[in-house]
């Protein structure tokens, strides 16, 4: 037999003739045993991708946490810093109440802001709540008294909440 005869070509593999001497029963122990490796690579190899798969969506999910808090922070941050030129376009328009470019502008700007989690904290005619009204004025009301029961009769400064939580309070005057 030659060199060519010996070997079996099939997609690229080359494999090689066993001697025919061999029992069948030993080769198909060895395809079996063959095969059992295989097997375990595959698993192995399927094991190691499925928790690479899994780490990678967990660190996505980390990544995309870190942002919207990051986010969060530092837009606080900014809107906070943002929030004395919002009190100047109101007095602006409070002084100028006819005039449209202002009034529009305001509305871009609420837009804007309400966008990125900004409301008014609601003061006027409502009942006192120190968490969200800080009292700078209270009429009728005795030096030490404290003014949780009362109604909110003004309005000083406005205030926001960022994403439900008190960024600045409403400075307020109370009514006994």
């Amino acid at each position: 037999m030659s060199d060519n005869e010996d070997k079996i070509k099939s997609d690229d593999v080359v494999y090689e003739k066993e001697e025919d001497s061999e029992e069948p029963t030993r080769k198909i122990e060895k395809l079996k045993k063959r095969l059992k490796d295989c097997h375990e690579g595959k698993e192995k190899y399927l094991a190691g991708w499925q928790r690479a798969q899994a780490d990678f969506i967990n660190y996505r999910r980390r990544q995309e946490e870190q942002a919207a808090e990051w986010s969060a922070v530092y837009g606080g941050g900014l809107i906070y810093d943002v929030l004395p030129a919002l009190d100047s376009l109101d007095a602006a328009m409070a002084a100028h109440p006819e005039n449209e470019g202002l009034a529009n502008l305001s509305r871009q700007f609420r837009d804007i802001l309400k966008k990125h989690g900004l409301e008014e904290i609601k003061a006027l005619g409502e009942k006192f709540n120190p968490q969200l009204h800080e009292v700078v004025e209270c009429e009728g009301c005795l030096p030490d008294e404290k003014s949780e029961g009362e109604i909110v009769s003004g309005e000083v400064q406005k205030g926001y909440m960022l994403n439900g939580k008190v960024l600045r309070p409403a400075k307020v005057r109370v009514k006994k």
